[in-house]
């Protein structure tokens, strides 16, 4: 359906068309044709008359605040220098902004949290930012998110009234990144991914219209916005969500020796994914700066029954961990953990400045990294252990990290939303920094190609990838496109690896 405009926004639309056809006729006056201003891109009085036309902010290069506006969380991409970022305040912004970018032939790029893993959530064009579209609303079981909402106030919101959703750990990931590409997170075992609760969304279209989606309206769109991937489909506004209760839960992290890698592997990997739906576990091998095994996760119940269900997995590695921390929380104060926030408050959880989810005292440090990603639908051999325990032990700074999947999301069919990768027993992430990342990271994804197979995770997207639709979508790929051709058939939408 069309977004309904009131009388300030046609005020809004139809100073702006004014001022699009002077400048047009200024262009006709001297010999430029309609072709030649698609070519030649927008004037600066272009750029002025959509910032006056946005309840928003736009930033342009030489404004205070742009170097801080164009950055993203990863420093690898600072040398990226977008002609304008638009702060929009509501979807008719976002309309305005699609209209603006496609008639004057202006690349255009989305962004909600900016953790594109490629550094795609940014370009020379104009970025979409939504983040002042930030709200989070609860009520009735279910929960109204903005797009531009990070994840620690997600949490942080809905824990105020005793709710929650199914989403991941870092704090300052935005919730429509993460949501479009599927949703992995730290309850999905027992809840499902991100997307599985998702029941709407609201989103602009190419053609400048605010579509609300669900299984009876749009159901393609909907379908392919659960897992689809960021930024092929349009710009989404805003989710709603169905919410679960939360509880007491039961956080934990133990370690071992490095000697006691290959069967901490072999041992977690038969466990973690089969282990009832309320346990949720990771296995983090690396060598950052030393050598360290931990194995981590979250029990939504009591700490004796947490640990009796570990006692399992530590008789298989075959000693008691070398350190072990096992403590009953609430859900908010273990999601505040699980960001890497234990001790700061929520406002000190994000990044400092004065853009939209900046805050004056803001702790949150940028990473700059590398990373892929593979998803795991069989468990490692011996020889497949071997190799990736050989691979960490490597000089560097890098991680492997593990994440169970399993129970809830596993009982959905790979065809039931976008996100394929239903009978992965756990996700693979590579991720390291510094000098000779790159080098470590192909060398290593390429040794356990043969035995993860060829399967990754979208919204660990990865621009060194070779057969991104298969690795990504499987089956789910055909589908995919044909919502493309429907919803984006001039590819407004488009970066190196869009559907």
């Amino acid at each position: 359906m069309h977004a309904a405009l009131d009388r300030r926004n046609l005020l809004r639309l139809s100073a702006f068309a004014a001022a699009a056809a002077a400048t047009a006729g200024a262009r006709a006056a001297s010999g430029a044709s309609a072709g030649t201003a698609a070519r030649t891109g927008p004037t600066p009085s272009d750029w002025t008359s959509l910032g006056r036309g946005l309840a928003g902010r736009l930033i342009r290069p030489g404004d205070a605040s742009y170097d801080a506006a164009r950055r993203l969380y990863n420093p690898s991409f600072d040398g990226i220098r977008p002609s304008a970022v638009a702060y929009c305040a509501n979807p008719s912004d976002v309309a305005e902004c699609l209209t603006f970018a496609k008639r004057l032939g202006v690349p255009v790029t989305s962004r909600s949290g900016g953790h594109s893993y490629a550094g795609w959530s940014t370009g020379t064009g104009l970025v979409i930012d939504v983040s002042r579209m930030n709200t989070v609303r609860a009520a009735s079981g279910r929960a109204v998110v903005g797009a531009g909402a990070q994840l620690v106030d997600v949490y942080d919101r809905l824990a105020a009234r005793g709710v929650s959703i199914p989403a991941g750990s870092c704090p300052t990931v935005g919730v429509a990144g993460l949501t479009l590409g599927g949703g992995i997170g730290v309850v999905a075992r027992k809840y499902g991914l991100t997307c599985d609760v998702l029941e709407s969304l609201q989103i602009v279209t190419a053609d400048g219209r605010v579509l609300t989606c669900d299984a009876d309206h749009d159901p393609d769109l909907y379908w392919a916005s659960r897992g689809g991937g960021g930024g092929n489909f349009g710009v989404a506004v805003s989710f709603t969500f169905r919410t679960h209760a939360t509880r007491d839960v039961t956080l934990f992290f133990l370690h071992w020796p490095w000697s006691r890698a290959r069967k901490a592997v072999a041992a977690w990997q038969a466990w973690a994914p089969f282990a009832p739906d309320a346990m949720w576990s990771n296995l983090h091998l690396s060598q950052d700066p030393a050598l360290d095994l931990q194995i981590g996760g979250l029990y939504l119940g009591p700490r004796a029954e947490c640990e009796r269900l570990l006692e399992p997995l530590i008789a298989k590695i075959g000693r008691e961990p070398s350190s072990r921390y096992v403590v009953q929380t609430s859900y908010r104060d273990a999601m505040m953990v699980e960001a890497g926030c234990p001790s700061g408050t929520v406002s000190q959880c994000h990044r400092a400045g004065t853009l939209p989810n900046q805050t004056a005292d803001g702790r949150f440090p940028r990473d700059a990294f590398s990373a892929k990603s593979h998803m795991a639908y069989r468990p490692l051999s011996s020889s497949g252990i071997g190799t990736l325990v050989d691979r960490i032990a490597r000089p560097g700074r890098h991680t492997v990290l593990l994440d169970a999947l399993g129970g809830a999301v596993g009982r959905v069919r790979p065809d039931a939303t976008a996100f394929p990768h239903r009978g992965a027993l756990f996700s693979v992430q590579y991720y390291a920094h510094r000098a000779g990342a790159a080098a470590w990271l192909r060398a290593a994804h390429a040794a356990m190609g043969p035995h993860f197979g060829d399967h990754a995770y979208v919204n660990y997207i990865d621009p060194g990838l070779s057969g991104w639709r298969q690795a990504y979508y499987g089956g789910n790929a055909g589908r995919l496109a044909k919502v493309k051709a429907t919803y984006d058939p001039g590819r407004l939408f488009r970066f190196p690896q869009a559907i």
